[in-house]
């Protein structure tokens, strides 16, 4: 797989929360670090996707918002 988005993750899947059309879908990429992302349940069955199996996150942003606490 090449992709030209320099942010990829790779991890376990840990949860897959499916709704009636979308799925959550958390990846642990370091000990502790999970990811979340919403994607519909047709993508989940095309990867095969299921809690256990290896999987990346990919990140492409054009923007990156920052907070801070009031």
């Amino acid at each position: 797989m090449k992709l030209g988005a320099r942010n990829q993750l790779k991890g376990a899947v840990v949860a897959i929360d499916k709704g009636a059309v979308n799925s959550i879908v958390k990846i642990e990429v370091a000990p502790g670090v999970v990811l979340t992302s919403s994607i519909t349940n047709a993508s989940v069955a095309e990867l095969g996707l299921a809690e256990g199996s290896e999987a990346y996150a990919v990140v492409k942003a054009s923007n990156v918002l920052v907070g801070i606490d009031d």
